[in-house]
């Protein structure tokens, strides 16, 4: 799949099935979308793949689009199964790990970045 990003009166498609691939070594952060006003990013977990606690400056919205995700914010523990959301302002510390193979999709705020949330798998 290609990432673009460049500003066109035609408008950006992608599919979060299409390409998808899964890794033995860890989740696989794909970008898919980016707009003047968001990002849309595509995680794959295979079980019991983790990305550790960590925090944006941004505010956040996940939804998971196949398989289970345990979203621990703190003490709780969200169980997003296919078609939950869960959002999160900025500055909050969260956690998530599948429990089966799983794909999410991140919306991110315009100003935040895919290298960002790669970044969290170096923690």
């Amino acid at each position: 799949m290609q990432f673009s990003s460049s500003k066109t009166d035609k408008p950006e498609t992608a599919h979060f099935y299409q390409d998808l691939e899964f890794s033995d070594k860890s989740v696989v952060i794909t970008p898919m979308l980016d707009s003047g006003f968001g990002k849309e990013i595509r995680i794959a977990f295979k079980e019991g793949q983790v990305m550790k606690e960590h925090k944006t400056k941004f505010p956040i919205t996940v939804m998971a689009l196949r398989g289970n995700i345990e979203f621990s914010v703190g003490e709780d523990i969200f169980i997003l199964e296919a078609g939950a959301l869960i959002s999160l302002e900025g500055g909050v510390m969260h956690a998530l790990k599948a429990t089966e193979e799983s794909v999410i999709r991140l919306s991110l705020h315009k100003s935040d970045t895919a290298d960002r949330v790669k970044g969290v798998l170096e923690l």
